[in-house]
C-alpha cells in the first residue's frame, strides 16, 4: 500500500514538474524565451513551449488592444486647466515585442507609452479654448492627439488604436456660460430660420398676386361686349325656364328686366 502511494505521489510531482516546464502562449500573446538572462530565439506568437525552468522563463507579452483610463488636467489656451476622462487604446506591435521588452522590459505601458500620452494630450489641448474641448471641436482633438502621440512611439513597436475624449469637467461659472453663448446662437439660428421662412412667404405670396392678375388680364382681355350679351341671354333663359321665376320686362334691353324668384305663386 504504501509503495502504491508512493508511486501516486512519485507521478503527480513528476506530472507538476513536466507542468512547470511548459510554457502556454495564447493568441493575442507573444512568448519571449529568455535563457541565463539572454533572450534567444524567435517570438512565440501562439502554442506551447517547453523549457528548462531553472535555466530558463519564457516572458509574455500583450498584443491585443488594451485601455488605458487616465483622469487629467489639461490647460486651455486661455491659460485654464480642466479636469479631462481620457482613454488610449493602444496595443504592441507583435513583430516588435522582443524590442519592447528588451528595450523597456515589463513596464513599457508606464515608461514609453503613457509618459508621451499625457504630454501630448496636454500639448495638444493647450492649442484649443476650453468651449471647444467641451463642445464643437473634440473630435478634433482626440484626432490629433492620435496622430501626434503616434508619432512619436510608433517607432518603439507601439500602435495607437484611438484616443476617446470621455468627460470634460469645466468650472462651473464656464460652463455656465458656454452653455448660456450656445443655447444665444441656437436663438440666433432660430430667428434667422424664421426670417428666411418670412421672406419665402412673401415671394409665394407676390408670385400668386402675379399669376392673379396674369389670369384677370387674360380674361379683361377675353370679354367682348358681344360676349357679355350672349352670358347675359344664356342666363335670363335658364331663369325664364324656372316654373318658380315671374319675368317682368322693363326695357327693350335683355338687361332691362326684374326677376322675381319667389316660389309662392
Amino acid at each position: 500500500m504504501k509503495n502504491v502511494n508512493f508511486l501516486k505521489a512519485s507521478a503527480f510531482i513528476a506530472l507538476a514538474f513536466l507542468m512547470t516546464q511548459c510554457a502556454i502562449v495564447r493568441p493575442g500573446e507573444v512568448g519571449i524565451v529568455q535563457r541565463m538572462g539572454v533572450i534567444r530565439g524567435a517570438s512565440i506568437t501562439q502554442g506551447s513551449r517547453w523549457f528548462n525552468p531553472f535555466t530558463s522563463k519564457v516572458v509574455k507579452i500583450n498584443a491585443r488592444t488594451v485601455e488605458s483610463f487616465n483622469t487629467l488636467p489639461l490647460p486651455t489656451k486661455e491659460g485654464l486647466s480642466v479636469n479631462t476622462e481620457i482613454s488610449l487604446l493602444y496595443h504592441v506591435n507583435p513583430e516588435s515585442a522582443k524590442a519592447v521588452y528588451t528595450r523597456f522590459g515589463r513596464n513599457y505601458e508606464e515608461v514609453i507609452v503613457l509618459s508621451n500620452f499625457r504630454a501630448t494630450a496636454r500639448e495638444v489641448s493647450s492649442r484649443y479654448f476650453a468651449k471647444e474641448l467641451y463642445a464643437t471641436e473634440r473630435t478634433k482633438i482626440e484626432k490629433a492627439v492620435a496622430e501626434e502621440l503616434s508619432s512619436h512611439i510608433a517607432q518603439y513597436g507601439f500602435v495607437v488604436d484611438a484616443v476617446l475624449l470621455k468627460d470634460i469637467d469645466l468650472p462651473a461659472q464656464l460652463a455656465q456660460a458656454i452653455e448660456n453663448k450656445v443655447n444665444a446662437e441656437q436663438a440666433v439660428l432660430q430667428m434667422e430660420f424664421v426670417v428666411e421662412k418670412q421672406k419665402k412667404e412673401a415671394e409665394r405670396l407676390v408670385i400668386e398676386a402675379e399669376g392673379i392678375k396674369k389670369a384677370q388680364d387674360i380674361i379683361n382681355q377675353s370679354l367682348t361686349e358681344k360676349l357679355l350679351q350672349y352670358n347675359n341671354i344664356q342666363m335670363l333663359k335658364s331663369l325664364v325656364n324656372s316654373p318658380n321665376t315671374k319675368v317682368i320686362v322693363t326695357g327693350s334691353q335683355p338687361s332691362q328686366l326684374m326677376v322675381n324668384t319667389d316660389k309662392n305663386p
